[in-house]
């Protein structure tokens, strides 16, 4: 019976990192597959943590290496990819560059932006997230 649950009403969790620098830049990526810039982050693979997932997720994107500790900031329920998406945002002020990122398929671009001059593609949601985070908005439970 849970095996049929789990086929029938299975969700999805995705995580996103939000990487503040030094100097104020939020690092954004740009997607092959979905228009706009983002936080670099993607889908949390069975047996793995939330953070492990973040770690592996911007090492994947934009060659940069988290290190603890994570700030969990919030839970959102992402309707636009599926009525059962949810993505959980952490916030990474500790990190290290490892490298740069090469543009592939998947990732046309990944640069750290200072905050008063995001890219006007910068989606809705990345800019909600980044207003709770820094200016105090209100919390919203969806993406």
């Amino acid at each position: 019976m849970h095996l049929g649950f789990l086929l029938l009403r299975p969700m999805t969790l995705g995580v996103r990192g939000v990487a503040l620098d030094a100097e104020n830049r939020v690092l954004l990526v740009k997607h092959g597959y979905t228009p706009g810039w983002h936080f670099p982050g993607g889908g949390v693979e069975p047996g793995e943590t939330c953070e492990r997932a973040l770690a592996r997720e911007m090492e994947e994107e934009a060659c940069v290496v988290v290190e603890p500790p994570l700030r969990l900031h919030g839970l959102f329920h992402n309707a636009n990819m599926s009525p059962r998406d949810h993505v959980a945002v952490y916030v990474a002020r500790h990190f290290r560059i490892a490298g740069e990122r090469q543009p592939d398929r998947e990732i046309l671009a990944a640069r750290f932006f200072p905050l008063d001059a995001l890219p006007t593609e910068t989606t809705r949601a990345t800019r909600a997230r980044l207003a709770e985070i820094l200016d105090g908005a209100p919390l919203s439970p969806t993406w």
